[in-house]
This record gives C-alpha cells, sequence and structure tokens, in this order.
C-alpha cells in the first residue's frame, strides 16, 4: 500500500535511536500519522516542525498499519511563528486543535485549505486572529456543530441577533431572550461576518466558540479536556488588547 500527498505537519515525537513519529494533516486522508525513519537527524529534523508542509509518501504493508513517511519540504512556516509570539500560540493551538478533533484518515478537505490559508497568514498579527476565529468557526462545523446564526431560533427574526443559544448553536434576538439573556453566550457582529471587526468583537467571540468546543465537542469525545494551547493563544490575544 502506498500514497502520496502533501501535508501539513501537526507534530513530531521521538522514536527509538533514530526515528520520528509524526502526524500530518492532508486534504485527501485527513489526519495521518506513520515513522519517518531518521526522522531525528540534523538533515531531516529542523524541517519536521509543527505547520510545515510536506510533499508526503506513505507506505505499508497493510492499510491499517501506522506505515513509513518519506518526506521532503515545501515550505516553512517556523520563521513566521517564532518570530511572534503570538503568532507561535496561534499555530500551536492550531496543530493542538486539529489532532485533538480530526478522527484519524478521515478527510476534510475543505478545512484543509482553509488550514493552509490560515497557516499562510502568520505572522500577519493584524488580520491573523480574525482569520483564526473564522477556521474556529470552520472547524466547529467540519466537527458536526455549525453554528446558525442568520435567524432567530424562537422567532425567526433576522434584525437584533446578540446571544447564541448554548444548547443548539442557534442566534436569538434580544426581544426574544428576555430573561434568559444573562445565560446565553455573546453573539458580536463579527460572528456573523458584519461590522468592521474590532479586536474587542473577536476575544468575545472566542467566549462563544471556545464554549462549544469545550462544551460539546470535547464532551463528545470521551470528556477530554481541550488542549491547553487554544486557551493559550486566546490569552495572548487577549493581552494584546488590554497591552
Amino acid at each position: 500500500m502506498e500514497w502520496r500527498d502533501q501535508g501539513i505537519l501537526l507534530s513530531a515525537k521521538p522514536h527509538g535511536e533514530s526515528s520520528s513519529i509524526i502526524e500530518v494533516f492532508t486534504p485527501q486522508r485527513g489526519r495521518h500519522a506513520g515513522v519517518v525513519r531518521g526522522g531525528a537527524s540534523r538533515k531531516i529534523a529542523p524541517y519536521l516542525q509543527p505547520g510545515a508542509q510536506l510533499d508526503l509518501l506513505w507506505r505499508a504493508r497493510l492499510e491499517e498499519h501506522i506505515g513509513s513517511f518519506q518526506v521532503e519540504p515545501v515550505r516553512s512556516r517556523a520563521a513566521a511563528a517564532l518570530g511572534d509570539r503570538l503568532s507561535l500560540a496561534g499555530l500551536n493551538a492550531v496543530a493542538a486543535l486539529l489532532s485533538f478533533c480530526l478522527p484519524e484518515r478521515e478527510p476534510h478537505a475543505g478545512l484543509y485549505e482553509e488550514t493552509e490559508s490560515l497557516l499562510d497568514l502568520l505572522g500577519q498579527t493584524e488580520i491573523w486572529p480574525l482569520a483564526y476565529l473564522r477556521w474556529e468557526v470552520r472547524l466547529l462545523q467540519d466537527s458536526g456543530y455549525a453554528l446558525e446564526l442568520d435567524r432567530c431560533a424562537v422567532t425567526g427574526a433576522v434584525d437584533g441577533l446578540c446571544f447564541v443559544s448554548p444548547k443548539s448553536g442557534r442566534a436569538v434576538s434580544r426581544e426574544a431572550a428576555g430573561t434568559w439573556a444573562d445565560r446565553l453566550l455573546p453573539l458580536p457582529p463579527v460572528l456573523r461576518g458584519q461590522g468592521e471587526a474590532p479586536d474587542a468583537e473577536v476575544s468575545e467571540a472566542f467566549v462563544t466558540t471556545g464554549y462549544f468546543l469545550k462544551s460539546h465537542l470535547a464532551r463528545d469525545l470521551g470528556h477530554k479536556p481541550l488542549p491547553e494551547a487554544r486557551d493559550r493563544f486566546v490569552e495572548a490575544f487577549r493581552r494584546t488588547i488590554t497591552g
């Protein structure tokens, strides 16, 4: 068995004396692991960094085996990430969430394209948090937790939408919320793709996406805790707002 594809490196860990086990995200094979012979060598190890774009050749005797990778670097994103603390935190959050959320070997071609585009924006700190927020919304959608924010779940109204139901992920208008408003999640305009997307709104939107990642997706994955890398990125972003 063998296949060739490009992929984004999510993680690499030592295996034996000289090899590495890597996990990659590919458009056609989804999240996939394999052994890189000599992956700990001075020649290969420098480009086995999270976020790296790799050309991959996977081989195994049987499809269900972990198999081995031959890898060739396409481009590295380490320089953009290491040069900025927020970018590094964001890269770590993306890699950790993909490893956490995606079933192994299940293709998510659309999410892959968005992930590749997001990582290519690393270092552009003025636009990256907003791009990352949109990526989290897509990650929730691909994981079966799409937010429905176009109309009120109670009245069907399309105006005055201010909240999100923590149970259904649907929008709720201020009028319909009534005395239940303090039990609902915020729906800033940026989460609906509206307005000028100020940083304060992006930060507020992370409260809502974070709730569904932790209380729905993580719960349904066996109550595993969400990777701390996500909270570290959100906290780093909030610090840039408050100075």
